[in-house]
């Protein structure tokens, strides 16, 4: 019996998962390029920089910058899942902050128009960062266990509603100067003087949920979050943890978790250069398997997600 599983997966170092979790047979990976004063990067899994290091550039006033994914690597992965001969799925970093999504959809009609005989699927994840990597990492035990291309990006465009997250920012100063959060919300988290907590919307971009009034308020405010929100109650359940360098408040977060609930799985990874440049130093973030975010929307954004649906 053939053992080998039934489709490829192509993810993005945006998903800020470790690269031993990543690093196996049929898994490709597309980094993202940043840029400092030290020169053009790629974010490799934090192979070539440690965490300290990149965040520590940014403490002594370094403003790394980010790109898309250039459209010549798109291809190139692209076209090596396609001469594998194995269906491929691709989950994406999402829309809502990036265009590269849109690349890769360009690029995989042009590839697809070649070779007609393949398949290619893109997700768009409609999560960043650590969100990411939760559906990321389930969806690599999901093609493990046995699902086919179709199979997974079906799970992947639907089970992307179920990842919740918080997270934490010391100041909202590089998500503002990236164009990654609206003027109105850079303002009102400046002259609040407290800690941002955010979490990314179901069309896939970033919003201000709270504030917490010190660090260690805002560590509680999380594991609080994450408390109430839960919704997958079976044993060994997976709670993703990521950190900008700030382990000991990862390590105050898990234990927060870990007293109110034993049976939870921890996965900690440390936010990578491409979001890292965004977040800065400092953020900390929970997330885990919630409930239908479409639920939470208002009945006048129902409504107009459901026109622009059938539009």
């Amino acid at each position: 019996m053939d053992a080998r599983p039934k489709c490829n997966l192509i993810i993005d170092s945006c998903c800020d998962l470790p690269y031993e979790v990543v690093d196996r047979e049929g898994v490709w990976l597309l980094e993202f390029p940043y840029i400092d004063e030290k020169g053009d990067h790629c974010d490799d899994f934090y192979r070539s920089v440690t965490p300290h290091e990149f965040y520590e550039g940014m403490r002594a006033g370094s403003q790394p910058s980010t790109a898309q994914v250039p459209i010549t690597k798109f291809q190139e992965v692209f076209g090596q899942a396609i001469e594998s001969g194995v269906p491929t799925v691709y989950l994406s970093f999402t829309s809502g902050l990036s265009g590269s999504y849109n690349t890769a959809l360009i690029v995989r009609d042009q590839l697809l128009a070649e070779h007609p005989d393949a398949e290619l699927h893109v997700v768009d994840t409609c999560l960043a960062s650590v969100a990411e990597a939760l559906l990321v990492y389930e969806a690599l035990k999901q093609r493990d266990n046995g699902m086919t291309a179709r199979e997974l990006a079906a799970w992947a465009e639907e089970a992307r509603y179920f990842v919740d997250a918080e997270f934490m920012v010391d100041d909202l100063e590089s998500l503002h100067r990236g164009g990654r959060i609206p003027n109105s919300v850079a303002y009102a988290g400046a002259k609040l003087d407290v800690k941002p907590l955010l979490n990314i919307s179901i069309d896939g971009k970033l919003a201000l949920t709270g504030v917490a009034r010190g660090r260690k308020k805002g560590i509680k405010q999380l594991a609080e979050y994450c408390e109430k929100r839960m919704a997958d109650h079976a044993p060994g359940r997976c709670v993703v943890i990521g950190n900008a360098d700030c382990p000991k408040d990862a390590a105050r977060l898990k234990e927060l978790l870990a007293k109110t609930d034993d049976n939870l799985l921890f996965l900690e990874s440390s936010i990578g250069p491409v979001i890292g440049s965004h977040v800065g130093p400092g953020m900390l973030a929970v997330v885990f398997w919630g409930g239908d975010k479409r639920e939470d929307l208002s009945v006048a954004d129902r409504i107009a997600r459901k026109i622009k649906k059938e539009g």
